[in-house]
């Protein structure tokens, strides 16, 4: 019996563990890269990475393209380590990305078995956030295909990583965005609502908020009884401060910019209120230097973990060492934004 490592803990593993993990590791001969979902700042650098280390393993790689959608439709080409020159400084996928209902279908996901199976694919390396990850546990789980996720979503939404693929370039966009919102704010004497991404998750909203000195962030994880647009108004606003800006996760618990706008609007008529929404600007652009790093760390670590026999696990940032998190725990469990964030905002709003 020996031990292995697996996100900060340590679990046993048996001796049949060790060799059928032996087994499939000397099975690998070829493996596969897709990206679903949201595209993410980042992915071409995991591709990049993904790709070359693999071929430095001496093993075949495919890319395929659009995500579980093409791997059904076997849009599928073999990747030397030309086909991923160039892309690292790239945002988005040069492997397109879709959303695929079929795949949620058995009949979808036995399609996609067979075609991994038609182009000698050992094994699959999945970029993409949590449905993707839920789609590689399930091909994995029906058809004894050895998946590895890596975290690629702007949301940074995923537990068991400090952090995700495109997140820190989605950030450093936002606040670029919100510096210059502010000058149009101050100029004004106006109230700039700015919704940005993260349906279940503020972290975007709250770190953003933090680092462009906004004056009140509302997200879906401060869930106290205390109405947020109101705590903003108590306390954001003062005689020496006309002008706010106000960033909104556009999560349906508080009904987004224009709805809080619109209350604004009605409760305090006495404010110039603007909403400002980024939309999909926040998961475009060249990949910031930290999440290059990143998607290269995590790349060559998805080529490792595969190499020592590792399947249907996550590999994750924490404490910048390199971890897996198995796919149950990196779906299942959430992510929360640390109270402390919430405190540090509220503090130097004032």
């Amino acid at each position: 019996m020996l031990e292995s490592a697996s996100a900060g803990m340590f679990f046993a593993v048996s001796d049949d563990r060790i060799m059928e993990n032996i087994r499939i590791m000397e099975n690998i001969k070829a493996i596969g890269i897709l990206t679903s979902g949201g595209d993410a700042p980042g992915m071409n650098a995991a591709i990049r990475a993904v790709t070359r280390a693999a071929i430095y393993e001496g093993w075949k790689v495919f890319g395929i393209y659009r995500g579980f959608e093409g791997l059904i439709g076997g849009e599928i080409k073999e990747f030397t380590t030309e086909s991923v020159s160039n892309t690292i400084q790239r945002g988005g996928t040069i492997l397109k990305t879709a959303r695929s209902r079929d795949f949620m279908s058995p009949e979808g996901r036995a399609k996609a078995a067979e075609n991994l199976r038609k182009f000698g694919i050992d094994a699959l390396v999945v970029i993409g956030g949590n449905g993707s990850l839920t789609g590689a546990r399930e091909l994995a789980r029906e058809y004894d295909i050895p998946c590895i996720g890596l975290p690629g979503t702007i949301d940074n939404d995923l537990y068991g990583t400090d952090s995700t693929i495109g997140y820190d370039t989605a950030l450093n966009t936002i606040v670029d965005c919100v510096d210059k919102i502010r000058d149009t704010a101050t100029s004004h004497d106006r109230i700039f609502f700015v919704e940005v991404m993260g349906r279940d998750a503020g972290f975007l909203a709250q770190n953003s908020a933090i680092a462009a000195g906004a004056e009140a962030a509302i997200i879906p994880e401060d869930e106290t009884d205390v109405d947020q647009l109101d705590q903003f108004i108590g306390r954001g606003i003062r005689k020496s401060k006309n002008s706010s800006i106000v960033l909104v996760s556009e999560s349906p618990k508080h009904g987004g910019a224009m709805h809080l706008a619109e209350r604004m609007r009605v409760e305090h008529p006495e404010y110039d209120v603007r909403v400002t929404i980024l939309g999909h600007l926040q998961r475009g652009g060249t990949p910031s230097a930290y999440d290059r790093i990143l998607a290269s760390r995590l790349g060559v670590a998805a080529v490792e973990a595969l190499k020592e026999g590792q399947r249907n696990v996550m590999m994750g940032i924490d404490d910048d060492h390199v971890v897996y998190v198995p796919f149950s725990r990196a779906i299942k469990q959430d992510k929360v934004v640390e109270p402390e964030l919430i405190n540090v905002l509220s503090i130097l709003s004032i």
